[in-house]
């Protein structure tokens, strides 16, 4: 198995992934941001996320994906989405999950939530850290396990990851991107 693993996440200006009732907000939804997230995504082999993450992107039911779980023990196909595996990583590994799904090689696509970005995060080749520095969300859930008692900058920074130069995705709201990378 061969594969590239990347993370993305778009965060408040204090780290918040979600508000407290763990959704993702209008005001957390940008334009350029779901441009650039939706186009990675249609080159990934595989997104994996937990239960309250989803796209909702035209091409969502076709893409292969991992859905973590504890609800569950054995690897199964999920029977709401056929190109969904369910996946406990307490039972079975990141491989033996990618080999139930078909998915031998490629880029995977990490899209949270915090629990599972936790789980990849020494493992990531690049992380996509999508910042909108206007919306905070008091109380939200914060983006990595940590947060806000750390930075995500700091979280990413702490599992050897370094930034490269931000890259604006939507000048009126200043929402920028920036790539991770590990070393």
């Amino acid at each position: 198995m061969s594969f590239r693993i990347e993370g993305y996440v778009i965060v408040s200006a204090d780290g918040m992934l979600a508000d407290p009732s763990h959704i993702m907000p209008e005001t957390l939804k940008f334009e350029g941001d779901k441009r650039f997230f939706e186009q990675a995504l249609d080159r990934a082999a595989l997104v994996v996320h937990g239960r309250n993450s989803h796209e909702q992107q035209p091409n969502s039911a076709r893409r292969k994906r991992l859905i973590l779980t504890r609800k569950i023990r054995d690897l199964t196909v999920d029977p709401e989405m056929p190109n969904a595996t369910l996946w406990n990583p307490e039972h079975a590994s990141f491989e033996e999950a990618c080999a139930f799904a078909d998915v031998a090689s490629g880029m995977v696509a990490v899209i949270g939530g915090p629990v599972v970005f936790d789980l990849f995060m020494d493992r990531y080749d690049t992380f996509w850290l999508s910042e909108a520095p206007h919306v905070r969300l008091p109380g939200g859930e914060g983006c990595f396990v940590g947060v806000p008692q750390r930075t995500p900058h700091e979280v990413l920074a702490a599992h050897g990851m370094r930034p490269a130069a931000p890259y604006l995705l939507d000048a009126a709201h200043e929402v920028t991107v920036t790539l991770w990378r590990r070393g």
